[in-house]
């Protein structure tokens, strides 16, 4: 559905070889994929035609897309891992990811994309830092909550 929302987007139409190329498969299993999609009522296909979403298929292709684009972001903004690959697991993800732990995950990036006045905070950089070298920066907050309870 995601390829198909695609497709329409960059060539105005969606063709089964075109969906078969974007997503490295055969055309037969496309038409076999469509086949279920056009059961459920998400697609429109007659043979040899071009490929349609129906309302309900561009409900749930933006839906996708709206969580792809999310998988994509945490995974280059705050695991920094590079576009192509981010691109490809976040493909893989959002078949998989639960309602509640995409609504737990947009959150968390809402939160962490947040950060006033910096454009990564401390906690995402000592990660980093954590990540190349496997040692942990000293914590602030910790420190800091230490020399409270001394002085007390």
């Amino acid at each position: 559905m995601e390829a198909i929302a695609v497709l329409k987007r960059r060539n105005g139409v969606a063709r089964v070889r075109d969906i078969g190329k974007l997503m490295k498969v055969k055309a037969s299993s496309v038409t076999s994929a469509l086949n279920v999609l056009s059961k459920h009522g998400l697609v429109n296909h007659e043979r040899y035609g071009y490929v349609d979403l129906t309302e309900n298929g561009e409900k749930l292709a933006k839906r996708i897309q709206g969580w792809h684009d999310v998988l994509v972001k945490f995974l280059t903004e705050i695991l920094s891992i590079d576009h192509e690959t981010a691109g490809k697991d976040a493909c893989r993800m959002e078949h998989a990811i639960s309602l509640p732990t995409f609504q737990k995950l947009t959150r968390f990036m809402d939160f962490a994309t947040t950060c006033p006045g910096r454009a990564r905070p401390d906690w995402l950089k000592g990660f980093d830092y954590y990540f190349k070298t496997g040692k942990r920066l000293k914590c602030k907050i910790r420190k800091t909550k230490e020399k409270l309870k001394a002085a007390e």
